[in-house]
């Protein structure tokens, strides 16, 4: 939503005719701020040090502000100028229909961009899942016991672990809690 601009009452301070640019100073501040030539009404008198002036403010590509809009005092408005008035109103509301209605096709392409990247993903993701169901499965075999049966003739305590819970017959584990190993393996800096 764009509010109506304000404008400010205001003095030329400084101008570089050569470089086409100067700036003003607003009467409630002593801020300067930068102005262009393009700001001025087209086809008038170059501008003037010390003639007063009604401007806009906004902000540049950098953030900075800058006067914009600029009017002499006493001069006409141009046509362009009515129709701006005419457009902002009291209440702005041509002026909110138009920005909003500005904003519209560029939504609508967002949305249509990503849908098409949606739907790519979703037929890329079928497509690998199709894929992982129509190979063959692939079963690990059952673990074997190769007939260790204690802790001196474990590696690790992860192996130990390992063995307990599959094998039976593992004289690992002599207090029964399903920790085996735990003087040799499991405890301390090899627990685990």
């Amino acid at each position: 939503m764009e509010a109506v601009a304000t404008r400010f009452n205001g003095t030329l301070k400084k101008w570089n005719a050569e470089r086409g640019f100067g700036f003003v100073v607003a009467d409630h501040g002593d801020q300067e701020l930068f102005v262009h030539v393009s700001a001025f009404p087209r086809g008038g008198r170059p501008p003037v040090v010390g003639e007063s002036l009604t401007f806009e403010m906004e902000l540049d590509k950098e953030g900075r502000k800058r006067a914009v809009g600029v009017r002499r005092e006493g001069s006409p408005l141009t046509k362009e100028e009515q129709f701006k008035d005419q457009v902002g109103g009291a209440s702005g509301q041509a002026r909110e229909r138009a920005s909003s209605g500005s904003l519209v096709p560029a939504v609508v392409v967002l949305l249509l961009l990503a849908s098409g990247v949606g739907w790519f993903g979703y037929t890329r993701y079928n497509a690998r899942v199709e894929a992982m169901r129509a190979m063959p499965q692939y079963n690990a075999p059952a673990f074997l016991c190769d007939g260790r049966r204690y802790c001196n003739q474990m590696t690790s305590c992860s192996e130990a672990k390992l063995y307990l819970k599959n094998c039976p017959g593992m004289e690992m584990d002599g207090d029964g809690d399903g920790i085996p190993c735990e003087q040799q393996w499991c405890t301390g800096l090899f627990g685990g």
